[in-house]
């Protein structure tokens, strides 16, 4: 399954976006929010068995925010299926 990311909110200190499959249906969410220091990602997908494609589509999008603060910590929580999912910021390899 191809899952994609379709913007809902975009504020400066804050995202959320929908992850939507090729049909557009909506299938899970990523939420952003970021402090002078930190920021928060929480997200849920909720069909099993496309980690991989999950992970492959969050980890570059994080990695293109911690760019613009470098000095970020990035606190976050992201299941599919209701599995915890690691993934890593540039910052944190």
């Amino acid at each position: 399954m191809q899952i994609y990311f379709s913007p809902e909110f975009l504020k400066q200190d804050a995202q959320v976006l929908n992850i939507v499959n090729d049909k557009n249906k909506a299938v899970g969410y990523m939420a952003f929010l970021m402090e002078e220091k930190k920021m928060y990602v929480y997200g849920q997908l909720e069909e099993a068995g496309v980690e991989e494609d999950f992970k492959d589509l969050v980890e570059p999008y994080l990695q293109g925010l911690t760019k613009l603060k470098p000095d970020l910590d990035v606190f976050s929580y992201l299941s599919v299926g209701g599995k915890k999912v690691e993934v890593q910021a540039e910052n944190e390899e």
